[in-house]
């Protein structure tokens, strides 16, 4: 489906108000729903992975009104004490379920030493010590989504 019609079945959602609509067109499949939220997006879904958000415009006085974040204090630590996350995934500290896990804040560590397991596409990622050391702080909870770059464990 090319973009034209999608761009065709969007406005047509936006023009008559109605909630959710769905077309098949040989295997390509495309739901578009309105979401009626402050920000008023309508997000248009293709099954076959490829997603195509729409957003309308949001009232200028909500954007005015929304309050400055927080200012976040830096962390007590340098960044070379810092074990970061290779790779985008999810965080597990013992090898399964149940098992003890891999190290503990107190623990030494050498270089190479399994810290953790990041799971990503269904492929379990051993993440190594850079260093030698000890383990001062353990920086995410088991089982939470980390990203690229976070900041995973300190070792001093």
């Amino acid at each position: 489906m090319d973009l034209r019609k999608l761009k065709k079945l969007i406005d047509l959602v936006e023009e008559s108000g109605i909630a959710e609509l769905e077309v098949t067109e040989g295997e390509e499949k495309v739901r578009i729903t309105r979401v009626s939220a402050n920000a008023q997006i309508a997000y248009a879904q293709q099954m076959n992975a490829m997603q195509y958000p729409v957003q309308q415009a949001a009232p200028v006085a909500a954007a005015a009104a929304a309050p400055a974040a927080p200012a976040v204090s830096a962390p007590a630590y340098d960044d070379s004490q810092v074990v970061k996350s290779p790779m985008v995934g999810t965080f597990y500290r013992a090898p399964s379920p149940g098992a003890k896990k891999f190290v503990e804040v107190g623990d030494k560590v050498e270089v190479g030493a399994t810290l953790c397991i990041i799971e990503a596409m269904k492929l379990m990622n051993e993440i190594e010590s850079d260093r030698a050391g000890t383990v001062t702080k353990i920086l995410v909870e088991e089982g939470q989504p980390v990203e690229y770059g976070e900041a995973l464990f300190v070792i001093e």
